[in-house]
């Protein structure tokens, strides 16, 4: 019988190496899996690529694995906030290098990965310093700039609820970027509030099926607080 649920968040995170890239979902702390990070952040790898809307609140969750020195790399749209000290120091010392992508941008990005495309063409950015070195070209009298695929080797995103089968549903704005995530890694390991039996799940209410999903695991969640926001 097919079964993905693991029984630990260091279960769900062994095998990240060193070096590896790493999507993490949510929209502030709003669907992070904050469980997750601090599993990676217990474990060893090192040198690793994260991509992600943001560069971490506060002083846990992301931040932390960025104030451990874990991350060489960030990719995202709003690396500073009120509370990103973190990122800040680490970027003004030189020790973490950015690489600033527009949202819309890096959710295409994502989302072409996970659908096969090879690249896109977005008005956004062009001629601006976020275009340089990338193709351009003019459509219909309007200029464009080339953005290629994002994909990752792992990603660690969160759910509200999933089944045996690695099938996801979400709750409200905690979904954002988990669903496109699933697809466009090698390796998607979800954290879900509770697991359900197979055919529990409506089958119209399931965002990411099982197939994006390699690892489920179960566990207490203490970052609802964002996540009735917009309800």
């Amino acid at each position: 019988m097919i079964s993905k649920i693991v029984d630990s968040a260091a279960e769900a995170v062994h095998g990240i190496p060193d070096g590896a890239t790493v999507m993490i979902g949510g929209f502030g702390s709003a669907g992070q899996p904050v469980e997750l990070i601090d599993a990676l952040l217990e474990q060893s790898a090192t040198d690793l690529t994260i991509i992600n809307n943001n560069a971490g609140n506060g002083e846990i969750g992301l931040a932390a694995l960025l104030a451990a020195g874990r991350v060489r790399k960030i990719i995202c749209s709003f690396p500073r906030q009120a509370d990103s000290q973190v990122f800040d120091g680490l970027y003004r010392a030189g020790r973490i290098e950015l690489e600033l992508v527009p949202q819309g941008n890096l959710a295409e990005r994502i989302r072409a990965a996970g659908a096969g495309i090879g690249g896109f063409f977005t008005p956004t950015g062009f001629g601006t310093t976020l275009a340089e070195g990338k193709e351009t070209r003019r459509i219909d009298g309007r200029d464009y700039v080339f953005e290629t695929p994002l994909k990752a080797d792992f990603a660690l995103i969160k759910a509200v609820a999933g089944d045996r089968l690695g099938n996801l549903v979400y709750r409200k704005t905690a979904r954002n970027f988990g669903p496109i995530m699933a697809t466009a890694a090698a390796v998607t390991v979800a954290q879900v509030d509770r697991v359900v039996e197979a055919g529990e799940l409506d089958p119209e209410a399931v965002v990411t099926s099982g197939i994006h999903v390699s690892r489920v695991v179960q566990l207490d969640s203490n970052t609802q607080m964002m996540e009735g926001a917009g309800q």
